[in-house]
């Protein structure tokens, strides 16, 4: 994942008149662009960006530890947040998060041990429901509505809904043509038009309750998504 052409993306970089909307000749201000050779350079990027954002950075197990360092971080923090004051701030380390995560996985008395001893010892919740395209044909987020209704038989500290969307990200740039004519690159790539957004709708839950919470997703997912069943 990942792989590109950088070497010929950076090449084929000009600076161009950008293409104004439903303009097809570059009459903007001076904008990046590139020469059309790089066209699939940069096709091979936004698709690069896409598969690494859906199978690596968004992957479940690496989004459950973000949603663990979070729920580490509001209770050690004062007011949940980082100081922003220079001094205090500037104090304040990855390796002192690392160094109190790990005192207050093996000390039950400290303040967040439950959340460290999940991230230090690998007892992160477990995925037990991912919406599909099916689901959105019953509800456009029905993570939210299966979460409520897990929450109330399991207790929403068993359990986390991880929900993202990505902003539309459409790569939209003057392309120079082989004919000194500047277009716009979604005029020319049907690859940069489709790329699709990545979205995420997700519910964990902790392990005691994770087998069960996973059976009542798979006998009752239409249940349990439909808002209008409550």
């Amino acid at each position: 994942y990942g792989q590109f052409d950088r070497y010929r993306l950076i090449d084929t970089l000009r600076i161009l008149p950008a293409v104004q909307e439903g303009n097809e000749i570059g009459s903007g201000k001076p904008t990046m662009g590139m020469e059309e050779g790089g066209i699939q350079s940069a096709e091979s990027l936004a698709l690069a960006r896409y598969f690494m954002c859906s199978q690596v950075y968004f992957h479940h197990v690496r989004r459950m530890y973000d949603i663990h360092l979070k729920d580490f971080l509001n209770v050690t923090l004062s007011g949940g947040r980082f100081p922003t004051d220079t001094e205090r701030h500037l104090q304040t380390t990855d390796s002192g998060i690392a160094d109190a995560l790990w005192r207050a996985a093996f000390d039950k008395d400290r303040t967040g041990h439950i959340h460290a001893r999940r991230i230090v010892r690998r007892e992160h919740f477990q995925l037990v429901y991912q919406r599909n395209s099916e689901d959105i044909k019953i509800n456009l987020e029905p993570g939210a509505s299966a979460y409520k209704k897990l929450a109330a038989e399991y207790g929403a500290e068993s359990l986390r809904h991880d929900f993202y969307k990505q902003a539309n990200r459409v790569a939209n740039f003057p392309v120079r043509l082989r004919d000194g004519a500047i277009v716009s690159s979604l005029g020319m790539s049907e690859t940069l038009r489709n790329v699709p957004a990545v979205t995420v709708d997700r519910i964990f839950a902790d392990r005691c309750i994770a087998s069960k919470a996973r059976d009542r997703v798979n006998c009752d997912r239409a249940e349990l998504i439909d808002p209008e069943k409550e």
